[in-house]
């Protein structure tokens, strides 16, 4: 058929003809597409090429995540860009994580994360390149400390510092958001640089309100839409951009950071994980898909950074915002730290069996801070699961949210509960569904460390201090969601003990 009598075909059909039948053949496709899979979760029809990005709201998707699983039982299917499968509930989530955690241990390809990390890094890298990495960052790790107790002193002299810090606010109103933050991160940059930065730098001031700025616009309606039209998106303005030249800036102080290490760098004397990989490289010259190179090491060293910053340091503005929203059991906490621990010393490791109840309010407050509500994995081969078939290639979103609230788990889910984790003598329980860290292949390399941080830091600011609201002012649990969850900025006053 030639083009001319194409084009006549066309005009004899008329133009609205031609269009409705576009439309038609399109909307049976996309629905094609989406049920195309026997014994696929159920969900709710999908529009064309929108799918379900209009029935959700990013400012708080994880609720509504939990509102679906009423309507369509804790595993079902959604539309963005690519087709979903969503895993509500502490049991079909360790059935995913754990039983089948070798089918689910892939990172799902999410445009905006390619655009950025390239397959490279520790967080967004797969398969072999990916399970080197994660194990030389753990035996890396271990050597300078991490789950030991040599890592103790540099945390405790951290402590010291952010208490100083916090005395010099006299008492008076402040957000104590980013000097935790500074605390925290530099702990991370102790193990990666080797060095840690003061309180006073406005640079790495600046750093860290870029991470907290992508952290929380990750999880906005902008980079949703990027990832259904990365082919549009990379071509408009907007917020999602931040994104980019924020990571930007970061991977441009790491590389500083890293030609800093290459100019002082001593092979026999490794002095922090950059030293390390730098020796790595040496040695594994010749197993290039193991991703021992400079570039990788750049993006390897962003990831820890980020992470090693961020979820600790949030889990303790929840901390903090608890404790001013519940008097009464800071100064349980603080009765048990004067007991056990004194004024006199710094609280350690060796004294957590001792305190239960302040190890309890800490993993209630990691229960109900619910840093990373959302966590997405990639099926790596077909795979039963929940009675459903999840083909390879899938991305599942486990809703670590509805792990920690699940009511067939926790006795008063939606409350601020240290008893939670104490049994009927007082004594410290652990709970089969407090997994704030995630579980199976990619469960957080960094929590043994976390743990670490979270005890000595905590306990620490409330030995010295009694943390209340401004006069006036009613502490808020209200959140912002990102790819984190945490409180909305609020102002506290820390009266000296």
């Amino acid at each position: 058929m030639t083009a001319a009598s194409v084009l006549c075909f066309f005009q004899w059909l008329g133009l609205r003809s031609v269009l409705t039948f576009l439309a038609l053949f399109l909307i049976l496709g996309v629905l094609i597409k989406q049920k195309a899979t026997k014994n696929s979760p159920p969900g709710p029809w999908s529009l064309p090429l929108v799918g379900d990005l209009f029935r959700l709201d990013a400012s708080k998707i994880h609720l509504q995540l939990a509102e679906f699983a009423k309507q369509y039982g804790n595993i079902f299917s959604l539309h963005l860009g690519q087709n979903i499968v969503v895993v509500n509930g502490f049991k079909l989530m360790k059935e995913a994580l754990v039983q089948h955690g070798e089918n689910f241990a892939d990172r799902p390809k999410v445009p905006l994360f390619d655009d950025i990390m390239h397959n490279r890094g520790l967080g967004s890298s797969n398969g072999y390149l990916w399970k080197q990495q994660r194990r030389f960052a753990l035996f890396t790790l271990k050597n300078f400390g991490l789950g030991k107790k040599s890592l103790e002193p540099p945390i405790q002299l951290e402590s010291t510092f952010l208490n100083e810090v916090i005395t010099n606010t006299q008492g008076q109103p402040f957000d104590p958001q980013f000097t935790v933050n500074n605390a925290v991160s530099n702990i991370i940059c102790c193990l990666v640089f080797g060095d840690r930065f003061d309180y006073s730098d406005s640079n790495f001031r600046t750093l860290l309100k870029m991470i907290n700025e992508t952290i929380y616009l990750e999880g906005s309606i902008w980079v949703q839409i990027y990832n259904m039209f990365p082919w549009l998106m990379r071509r408009i303005p907007g917020p999602h951009k931040k994104v980019f030249s924020h990571c930007e800036t970061l991977i441009s102080f790491i590389r500083l950071k890293i030609k800093e290490h290459q100019e002082t760098w001593d092979p026999s004397s490794p002095r922090d994980y950059i030293d390390s990989f730098l020796s790595e490289m040496e040695k594994r010259k010749d197993d290039v898909d193991a991703g021992f190179n400079e570039e990788n090491l750049c993006y390897c060293t962003f990831d820890l950074f980020l992470a090693g910053t961020e979820t600790t340091s949030t889990t303790l503005y929840w901390g903090l915002l608890y404790m001013i929203k519940y008097p009464d059991i800071q100064e349980k906490v603080q009765a048990e730290i004067d007991s056990v621990v004194g004024r006199s010393r710094q609280p350690s490791m060796a004294d957590r069996p001792n305190m239960p109840y302040t190890d309890a309010v800490i993993h209630e407050i990691q229960r109900m801070g619910n840093i990373v509500p959302l966590n997405a994995r990639s099926a790596t081969k077909d795979t039963e699961l929940g009675g459903y078939t999840i083909p390879k290639g899938t991305m599942l979103v486990v809703t670590l949210h509805t792990v920690l609230f699940d009511e067939t788990e926790w006795e008063t889910p939606f409350t601020f509960n240290p008893g939670h984790f104490l049994d009927a003598e007082g004594k410290f329980r652990r709970r089969d569904a407090f997994l704030p860290f995630s579980a199976g292949k990619r469960v957080c390399l960094g929590e043994q460390l976390a743990r670490m941080e979270l005890f000595l830091f905590f306990t620490s600011l409330l030995q010295h201090f009694t943390f209340s609201p401004p006069p006036g002012m009613e502490p808020s649990l209200e959140f912002k969601l990102g790819t984190t969850h945490s409180p909305k900025p609020y102002k506290l006053c820390a009266t000296p003990r």
